[in-house]
């Protein structure tokens, strides 16, 4: 859904020191001040007290197509987000999220692979398999990866269908516009909900010359609206609008039915996704412009394990109630 060199990053180097000692007591010391700014920054990294009104808690009923039609008419925004796996799809599903997107930004963020092409249709039913088992409540999304659909529109029904029986999604992704709008007609057909993605759309990165804006020209944002009325007219029930101009996001949303989903195009879409790592800030040397990060699980998650590695070569743990 994104890709590595959408912005510029900022690296941040790790801290080491090189003091030594070979006192026993002072080293002591040593580790008990050095686990100091580890807590300290453990504390800074707790969820703030909300200040403003409560929000009631949400509808335990499951999130449906037309739930997300509902919520357009109504004004309200659909929030997404991306998950891999059965403990973050619990804990975003709890929270209240509507839409999880198994994306095969799975190829970068999961497998570590510089872009999404590799991504293989055994990867995204493995991985919507599991969010699939925890995720109660909200609309599960999956991605259909590169080449799964654009030999015909026969090979995307059959993947899509792989997709919802093997993986249990309830709707299934795909990039483009009128060239997909044939897929996206014979998917619904069959009873399968399509979710549109329009925009930078990472599958065809070669052929846009890199991570970057699309819809700037007039010929780009034109071509854009034609392909957001073809994959609507095809059938699809949502779009993802991805890194284009705030206000050409807003002037596609105004005009189509279907709810619109923004990652990077502003605050006039329906919704927004972003993928779950960027938002937690697991990865600080990815830190794109239209992320913002809510926290910051690299910190806290590498407190914790030297905490747990200086226990362990400390003796200090496992301790007389760690053990039977």
């Amino acid at each position: 859904m994104y890709g590595k060199g959408t912005i510029e990053t900022e690296r941040q180097e790790p801290q080491t020191s090189t003091q030594e000692t070979s006192n026993p007591q002072a080293k002591v010391v040593d580790l008990q001040e050095k686990r100091q700014p580890t807590q300290a920054a453990i504390q800074r990294q707790e969820p703030p007290t909300p200040t403003s009104k409560k929000r009631p808690l949400h509808d335990a009923r499951r999130v449906t197509v037309r739930t997300i039609r509902r919520m357009k008419k109504q004004g309200e925004k659909i929030v997404m987000l991306t998950a891999y796996d059965a403990t973050f799809a619990r804990l975003l599903d709890d929270a209240g999220v509507e839409m999880l997107l198994v994306g095969d930004s799975l190829g970068m963020v999961v497998q570590g692979a510089d872009d999404t092409l590799s991504v293989t249709m055994e990867d995204m039913i493995y991985h919507t398999r599991c969010v699939a088992r925890g995720a109660r409540r909200a609309m599960v999304v999956g991605d259909l990866p590169f080449m799964s659909y654009q030999i015909s529109p026969q090979q995307a029904l059959e993947n899509a269908g792989r997709l919802v029986k093997e993986g249990g999604a309830h709707c299934v992704k795909l990039e483009g516009g009128e060239e997909v709008a044939d897929a996206i007609r014979l998917i619904t057909r069959a009873g399968i909900p399509v979710v549109g993605h329009l925009g930078l759309t990472p599958q065809s990165v070669h052929a846009l010359g890199g991570f970057v804006v699309q819809g700037r020209r007039p010929e780009q944002a034109t071509q854009i609206i034609e392909d957001a009325k073809a994959v609507q007219a095809a059938g699809a029930c949502c779009l993802v609008l991805e890194c284009i101009p705030a206000d050409l996001a807003r002037e596609i949303s105004e005009q189509l039915d279907i709810p619109t989903i923004g990652i990077g195009a502003g605050k006039g879409c329906d919704g927004q996704v972003l993928v779950v790592n960027d938002m937690l800030g697991l990865n600080p040397d990815f830190q794109p412009r239209f992320v913002k990060q809510y926290t910051s699980l690299h910190e806290l998650i590498s407190g914790a394990v030297h905490h747990y590695l200086d226990d362990v070569k400390e003796a200090h743990f496992p301790a007389a109630e760690h053990s039977f």
